[in-house]
């Protein structure tokens, strides 16, 4: 197995969901967000770490936690483990320096807020067929990863198994209710187009991105990761070029390198060769180089 942190192993404290690529334990009043090196595709959780991966993940999310705090709240408390509670022990503090967050509590809405810039990926594939995205239909004359006219705002299920699903707005009106669902769908079209700007300043151009939202005390806040490789589309704006895939800073790397084997995408993935990891960490360590200098 490749360097890096696969698995976290507090003893003494209580871990509260292990997922493809995040632990987190119950911290009190507050949860503990640790990004391990672990990388998925397809769904499936391969076998490898990605180095830096996890360090890669936590401080992207606490710069653009930082400077999107003006548009909506967030769950960040902090990521200095100085600061953690005395309930963590002093020893762990190497195992979750730089990959740990500590935030607060929330309940999770049960949609995924997807933003999209570009048209790319499965919403490519879709408008290709002719299908609308999540209800709307894109105007004519669009090419592989072609600018849309406006951000468009195409949410998902929350999936715990499989795939997580496209659903039209109405949908999520049923969901979580019209009030709630305007003002998901504003803020998420707010975060999107203030970070999309700051990037593209940096070299990065975000054609999509995924976040995730919850209430706390009544109040929605916006949790989990934001931003990042693993829940954005991250090209290189120097190499743009519709009409075609773009180079990326993401795990997009690693979903070609998969295609190209014979592999039925389900569980156990293959092991990655060490080429592939270490370009997939470099795509990870620029765009963090880039984006927060």
């Amino acid at each position: 197995m490749s360097k890096g942190l696969y698995a976290t192993e507090l003893p003494g404290l209580k871990l509260h969901a292990r997922g493809k690529v995040r632990d987190i334990y119950m911290i009190e009043d507050c949860l503990l967000f640790i990004a391990s090196d672990r990388i998925s595709a397809f769904d499936v959780v391969l076998p490898n770490c990605i180095p830096h991966k996890g360090s890669t993940l936590t401080k992207l999310s606490e710069f653009w936690f930082t400077h999107t705090v003006d548009i909506i709240q967030n769950h960040l408390i902090t990521c200095d483990v100085a600061a953690y509670p005395d309930s963590i022990p002093t020893e762990y503090q190497a195992q979750l320096k730089e990959r740990s967050m500590l935030v607060k509590r929330a309940e999770p809405l049960p949609v995924e807020c997807v933003v999209r810039g570009y048209l790319s990926g499965s919403g490519w594939k879709k408008y290709a067929a002719g299908e609308e995205l999540c209800g709307i239909r894109l105007r004519k004359g669009y090419v592989e990863s072609d600018k849309l006219d406006e951000p468009i705002f195409t949410p998902t299920t929350k999936a715990t198994r499989g795939h997580d699903m496209d659903i039209p707005l109405k949908e999520v009106e049923n969901l979580i209710g019209r009030e709630t669902t305007d003002k998901l769908v504003a803020t998420s079209l707010k975060i999107y187009e203030k970070a999309a700007r700051k990037a593209e300043a940096k070299g990065i151009i975000i054609a999509d991105t995924k976040f995730e939202f919850g209430l706390r005390d009544g109040e929605l806040i916006l949790i989990d990761e934001l931003l990042t490789p693993d829940s954005s589309r991250f090209w290189p704006a120097a190499e743009y070029c519709p009409g075609r895939p773009q180079a990326s800073f993401d795990k997009q790397f690693v979903r070609d390198y998969l295609e190209g084997l014979d592999w039925d995408k389900t569980p156990p993935a293959p092991e990655l060769p060490d080429e592939i990891i270490q370009k997939t960490s470099r795509k990870y360590l620029q765009a963090l180089q880039l984006l927060t200098n």
